[in-house]
């Protein structure tokens, strides 16, 4: 027991003194004071199209089900969070067309909630015309505006869009592409396949969140978690930049966050400014916001003004809409390379970043590119620590005769008390 706590100190000893040693993650924020959140914007967008007077849920119309699901929602907003509700196929009963597929209007204005007035509005809609739900997504996006807050539509359909177009996935990518920080959730009242496929495009291509509602208590319980997750928002959104066709020209980037976006077989290239006391790190999420072929990848090289490649990171897989994410870290100097004195170590060299993609699709086209974010990062080297050495010269010496003499009296006292024993025996 003696023997296993000291040989468990000597083995322990050494790693937690080295860990005194090594540098720790600092973060520049970590004293700052949080920035207050902007009060989110949430704008509710439901469809009162004629299918909306089908009773199948619990025996109920599915737009009276609706109706207590916003009451029940606008009850338990939170006070200063901004709503606004926009309807589609409410107020033309005629059977043009053309006419009934404009039809989409805000019928609450994205202000500080006023729950008299928006349960009002709500309880006087009657299931009437067609379902333009992509000419509503594009108005609800207008109707929210831009700036800081976060900003989220929650589309309420039993239906797909019979309008098209403009397609509402292609609606979808639109809005994302535009780099604003917008989030499109849909909840289906009809279990649909056609119309399941359309709203899990839709909510792919913004980062939002798709589900099926076939109770009121569901309705009610997902709308209040999404009208939620609104305030959960990050307040920074990632700064939106055009990566250049090659690395002379290219968009020089700092440490930070970024988002642009990649068409199907593209190459996206960055520069970064980089010492040779300082190590690169940098890091790639794809977000697959439509159907790709099966075995796809992402890469992501750092190579040298001359073309020369530096280090490179890889992610593939299987065809499923998800994100792929990678990452490679890079410094200007090996463990064991010394700088040379007469280099200028604080004068920067330019390191290209390009971010390349396998995708294939079956569609035809890939506008407006898949959306990605590159995150940055530029900290001091530091190499991993050399062996611990024995020494050298008398240093080294004395060891060895230490260790000799040590070696042999155990030894020579070992074989005594074997004798002894072996001849009492």
């Amino acid at each position: 027991m003696i023997t296993s706590r000291w040989l468990r100190a000597i083995l322990t000893g050494p790693l937690v003194a080295l860990s005194t040693l090594l540098p720790t993650a600092a973060h520049a924020d970590d004293n700052e004071p949080a920035e207050p959140a902007a009060p989110p914007k949430v704008e509710l967008v439901l469809d009162v199209s004629g299918s909306m007077r089908a009773a199948d849920i619990d025996g109920r119309t599915r737009i009276s089900v609706a109706q207590q699901a916003f009451n029940e929602v606008v009850d338990a907003l939170p006070d200063g969070t901004e709503l606004g509700i926009r309807v589609l196929g409410a107020t033309y009963q005629g059977k043009d067309k053309k006419k009934g597929c404009q039809d989409t209007q805000q019928i609450v204005p994205v202000a500080p909630v006023d729950r008299a007035a928006a349960k009002s509005a709500i309880a006087a809609l009657r299931p009437t015309g067609f379902t333009p739900v992509g000419l509503a997504l594009r108005g609800a996006a207008e109707d929210l505006g831009t700036g800081d807050a976060s900003r989220r539509i929650i589309l309420i359909t039993d239906g797909e869009d019979t309008c098209a177009p403009p397609d509402p996935c292609d609606v979808a990518r639109e809005l994302a592409a535009k780099g604003t920080r917008l989030v499109v959730d849909t909840l289906g009242l009809a279990p649909d396949d056609t119309v399941r496929r359309q709203l899990l495009c839709i909510a792919a291509a913004t980062g939002g969140t798709y589900a099926s509602a076939q109770t009121p208590a569901e309705l009610t319980d997902r709308i209040q978690q999404l009208v939620d997750r609104a305030k959960d928002t990050a307040v920074k959104p990632p700064a939106i930049v055009a990566g250049g066709r090659e690395c002379a020209g290219a968009p020089l980037l700092a440490p930070g966050v970024y988002t642009d976006r990649e068409k199907i077989s593209e190459h996206r290239w960055y520069r970064v400014p980089v010492r040779e006391d300082q190590e690169l790190r940098a890091s790639v999420s794809i977000a697959l916001d439509r159907q790709v072929n099966p075995d796809y990848g992402v890469l992501l090289r750092a190579t040298a003004a001359d073309g020369r490649e530096l280090v490179r990171g890889t992610d593939a897989g299987s065809g499923r809409t998800d994100v792929l994410s990678t990452g490679l870290r890079w410094s200007a100097l090996e463990p064991d390379e010394e700088s040379d004195p007469a280099a200028d170590s604080t004068a920067p060299a330019h390191v290209c970043l390009v971010i390349s993609n396998s995708f294939a699709s079956s569609t035809a086209g890939d506008a407006p590119g898949m959306p990605f974010e590159l995150t940055i990062d530029v900290v001091a080297t530091s190499p991993a620590p050399d062996a611990p050495g024995l020494g050298s010269g008398w240093l080294l010496l004395l060891v060895l005769t230490i260790a000799g003499l040590l070696t042999g009296l155990l030894g020579g006292w070992l074989t005594r008390w074997w004798v002894a024993t072996w001849r009492t025996n």
